[in-house]
């Protein structure tokens, strides 16, 4: 792929887009975006061609895609904890069907490479043990069951020559300054002091900083050995959660949590909590299924993408925690 192709990125307006965009114009290509929202209140970069638009639009898709080399495909509907059933079919819309006009568009445009970001929530919980590309696949929620289906029709995509289209890229728990989700409120919570640890702390995450995964998504979309693949994206660590905790304490400059509650009696806690909140049809603060988040085991292998593009990252737990925590203090969120 040529320095100067232009490069499409869907959903950029999102946590992780702003800095794939900024990744793609520092290596010289030229970028267009096509999002629903508008984008960021500091705008995009100079150059920058941003399209309103909704990638379940096919009409939308294929005036985005004219005389693209290279799609980077972020949008999504993302996770939620405890989705309601109803949920589900707008889940299979944005992430199954937006991410279908994305590739079948991409196919008619004649675009070399497509790269799709996915998750390793569709791996499941590790259980102690370590998970690979080649592990089985068990997607326990609406987000990660149509991530799994997505990948499906990324990587049975052809070119016109009959060489794979798609690559995708499974990420760890991507953070940054602009992500939200659970280690922002994590973080937020340790900086004021409102944050006791549940259970041993023992159990292993697998995290990615977010200019990381730019810088990942960029190599995918040029380097010829990625195309096909399906690549684990991290940091090349596993992170015990009181390491996490212990981490995030002393980039904010306090002591980590001397006490920690037990798993069992919490999770009863949450579930009565729970119950009554569903029987007042009132959404309950805390749930079974947060609980089971946060004690989970999550260790994934990141050396594949490593190996064959000779990408490393540049950013571990301290670093990237440390940049995350001076960032949000500048935008004043901390």
């Amino acid at each position: 792929m040529r320095d100067n192709a232009f490069v499409l990125v869907t959903g950029a307006t999102g946590a992780v887009g702003p800095r794939v965009v900024a990744a793609l114009l520092e290596a010289g290509h030229r970028v267009r975006t096509l999002s629903l929202d508008a984008p960021p209140g500091d705008a995009w970069p100079v150059g920058v061609e941003a399209l309103p638009g909704d990638i379940t639009d096919p009409e939308a898709v294929a005036a985005a895609m004219a005389g693209v080399e290279g799609v980077i495909h972020l949008a999504a509907l993302l996770h939620i904890v405890n989705p309601s059933p109803e949920l589900k079919p707008r889940y299979e819309r944005i992430n199954v069907g937006g991410t279908a006009a994305v590739v079948e568009a991409a196919c008619r445009a004649g675009v070399e490479r497509v790269v799709f970001f996915s998750t390793i929530a569709v791996y499941g919980p590790s259980d102690g043990g370590v998970l690979t590309e080649e592990s089985p696949l068990r997607p326990d929620s609406f987000y990660a069951q149509t991530k799994v289906e997505a990948e499906r029709i990324v990587l049975a995509a052809k070119r016109a020559d009959g060489e794979s289209l798609g690559t995708v890229l499974r990420l760890g728990a991507v953070y940054g300054a602009r992500i939200k989700g659970n280690y922002r409120r994590l973080l937020l919570a340790l900086a004021h002091g409102r944050f006791i640890p549940i259970g041993s702390g023992t159990n292993r995450r697998t995290l990615v900083y977010d200019r990381d995964v730019a810088q990942a998504a960029l190599v995918a979309l040029r380097h010829p050995a990625t195309a096909g693949g399906v690549f684990n994206i991290t940091d090349g660590q596993y992170h015990a959660m009181e390491a996490i905790i212990a981490t995030l304490s002393a980039v904010l400059g306090r002591r980590p949590p001397r006490l920690a509650l037990p798993t069992g009696p919490v999770r009863v806690l949450a579930g009565v909590i729970e119950d009554i909140g569903r029987h007042l049809g009132r959404n309950a603060p805390i749930v079974r299924a947060t609980i089971d988040k946060y004690t989970e085991d999550i260790a994934v292998d990141g050396r594949k993408f490593r190996i064959q593009t000779g990408f490393v990252p540049r950013y571990d737990l301290v670093t990237g925690w440390r940049e995350t925590t001076n960032e949000m203090r500048r935008y004043g969120d901390i």
